[in-house]
């Protein structure tokens, strides 16, 4: 489940963690709109800003973005990021990235501490 714990609130239901290389690779590349209902965490081995760059090549629907710093809280948010975006580098050194289904991040705001 992820949490809002700023705020006592739950976000989505399911989460999944993308740990290995290929999951990090594939991200959402080709997922169905339909078979969206989780998030989709990222960890990163640092905090960095460019190790964060995402793109939207061959992801179909918009998404939402979060951006966490080390201690997981909110440092960037992304609503409605569009298909084939080229990329999308985040205003902080992050060291997780959470993509949702476009609309899921409202109530999230900068500073929230986000648990799994």
């Amino acid at each position: 489940m992820l949490f809002n714990k700023t705020k006592n609130k739950r976000i989505m239901g399911r989460v999944r963690v993308a740990a290995t290389s290929w999951n990090k690779l594939k991200g959402l590349m080709f997922e169905n709109r339909e078979r969206f209902d989780y998030a989709l965490v990222f960890p990163l081995p640092r905090e960095s800003t460019l190790q964060a760059t995402i793109h939207m090549l061959f992801v179909f629907f918009p998404i939402d973005v979060v951006y966490l710093n080390k201690n997981k809280r909110v440092v960037d948010i992304v609503r409605s990021l569009q298909p084939f975006t080229p990329s999308y580098t985040p205003k902080k050194p992050s060291k997780f990235f959470i993509e949702l289904p476009a609309g899921k991040t409202n109530g999230i705001e900068l500073g929230d501490e986000l648990s799994w």
